[in-house]
């Protein structure tokens, strides 16, 4: 069977509020986004079901005239992998106090699903273009499978706001990262948002 690359933009949601939802800077950062992706030749938008990354992509779209949109359950926010004590930094040892182990086994059910629908070539011999908007976790993990890394290595892999990730698939070859976390579509003053500060260039 022939096969095309697929290409994936992954894109973690604009800013949002303490109750997720999207503040005024998080919407123009979604349609930024969507400005810069607006020459590409996009087949398909597809969201995370949570209610920031539908706004976002809602408004992404906005510059992807008759661009289907959908939901994916695979790209909800969830932890993919939850690692041994002895694979885990200690700034991060107490964020997962209180993980059992029939939630680690239901995220990672989630992370395996995200990387069988979406991290494969395209079937049928064309290239495909896809946006995914979901957010920084569900990203980490497809980055850390890009590079073939230990699962843990999804820990500290953040995505900034409205932050692009591009990746792709082809077929006989292992995927390529060919950006990660890319703001240039952002003013300097909507950059990073997202990071803890501590964290921010």
């Amino acid at each position: 069977m022939r096969t095309g690359t697929r290409h994936l933009y992954l894109a973690r949601h604009g800013e949002a509020d303490a109750f997720g939802e999207l503040t005024d800077v998080g919407r123009r950062q979604a349609a930024l986004l969507g400005e810069r992706l607006a020459h590409l030749p996009v087949g398909a938008v597809w969201h995370s079901p949570l209610p920031r990354a539908v706004a976002s992509a809602r408004e992404l779209a906005r510059h992807l005239p008759g661009v289907p949109v959908a939901a994916a359950a695979e790209l909800v926010d969830h932890v993919p992998h939850v690692p041994a004590p002895a694979e885990t930094p200690p700034s991060w040892r107490g964020f997962f106090d209180g993980y059992d182990d029939a939630e680690a086994r239901s995220g990672r059910r989630v992370a395996d699903s995200l990387v069988a629908r979406f991290a494969a070539p395209a079937a049928g011999g064309n290239d495909t273009h896809e946006v995914l908007v979901t957010h920084a976790y569900p990203i980490a993990w497809l980055v850390r499978h890009t590079l073939d890394a230990p699962p843990s290595r999804w820990l500290g892999l953040e995505s900034a706001n409205a932050a692009l990730t591009v990746v792709q698939y082809r077929t006989g070859l292992p995927p390529t990262l060919v950006t990660f976390n890319d703001l240039s579509h952002l003013p300097t003053g909507m950059r990073w948002t997202g990071f803890p500060p501590a964290l921010r260039p």
